[in-house]
């Protein structure tokens, strides 16, 4: 499954984070209406381009952090999940 961000949003990075801004209701969380990514964070979401899928975004992030594959694959799924939950992202 490949996913992309959701034209519901606008990124920015900003001093080495992606700081998610929803431009509509109902995106993200009712209580947090900024959502921040860190460096990993933001690696992952230059990826989401609706091209890759988790596990070729995972692949390509083995070259760059010093983790297992297996380790990487769970970070990135569970990252897209907390997105797709929140709408930040979409499935293409």
């Amino acid at each position: 499954m490949v996913f992309s961000p959701s034209e519901d949003v606008v990124a920015r990075e900003i001093e080495g984070e992606i700081i998610i801004v929803p431009l509509v209701a109902g995106i993200g969380d009712m209580d947090d209406e900024l959502f921040t990514l860190n460096e990993t964070g933001r690696e992952v979401w230059q990826l989401l381009d609706g091209t890759r899928t988790l596990a070729q975004v995972a692949e390509e992030l083995t070259g760059s952090f010093q983790a297992p594959e297996g380790k990487i694959e769970v970070d990135v799924l569970g990252l897209v999940t907390e997105l797709a939950r929140r709408k930040m992202v979409v499935a293409r």
